[in-house]
């Protein structure tokens, strides 16, 4: 059995990367287990609290140190990762030495409103998780734009309603699912 954590880097409700993050444990192998996780409660991160290190991020760190393989799906903000996101990394990255990352396989995605599916994002991010010596899967990328159009939305076209609508979407994501949890194993 493949126990995966699944991370939405969005904070936002309705967001497209926690759909996006959604159908893809959705389309998971059969065998495969999942888990979403709630960083929500991570503090800012000050490395003069690392003495005293947070509860809140002992059990994120514990969580993905527990996990076989972590998915992420991140937004881009500013041809960026989110603030969010960046603060729950650096926190699980420390103290120096014996972060969480180091060795775990990590699939990165994203989804986007705009063309290009949060292309820049990932690229920061796939080299944050590098450098924390974390596996990063290549292949097959996963860059969702346009993704308005492949969920249901609330009538303000804000926020997403519902489970992905795009078959496309799904097929893409059905082959990297099945493409991690190989990735995973190997």
């Amino acid at each position: 059995m493949t126990h995966i954590l699944l991370i939405s880097g969005s904070a936002r409700e309705g967001s497209f990367n926690t759909a996006t993050i959604k159908a893809f444990e959705s389309v998971l192998p059969s065998g495969t287990t999942a888990e979403h996780l709630d960083f929500s409660a991570v503090p800012l991160y000050n490395q003069d609290r690392e003495a005293n290190y947070p509860e809140e991020v002992k059990a994120v760190r514990e969580k993905i140190r527990a996990a076989d393989g972590v998915a992420i799906s991140t937004p881009e903000y500013n041809r960026s990762i989110p603030g969010y996101l960046k603060n729950m990394i650096d926190w699980t990255s420390r103290p120096y030495g014996d972060g969480a990352w180091a060795g775990k396989p990590v699939f990165i995605m994203g989804a986007s409103g705009g063309a290009i599916g949060t292309a820049l994002a990932q690229y920061d991010l796939k080299k944050a998780m590098l450098y924390l010596d974390a596996r990063v899967m290549g292949q097959p990328e996963t860059y969702v734009g346009g993704a308005g159009s492949k969920f249901p939305m609330d009538e303000k076209q804000q926020r997403v309603t519902g489970p992905l609508t795009d078959e496309d979407t799904k097929a893409h994501l059905t082959k990297a699912a099945a493409a991690f949890v190989a990735f995973i194993t190997a």
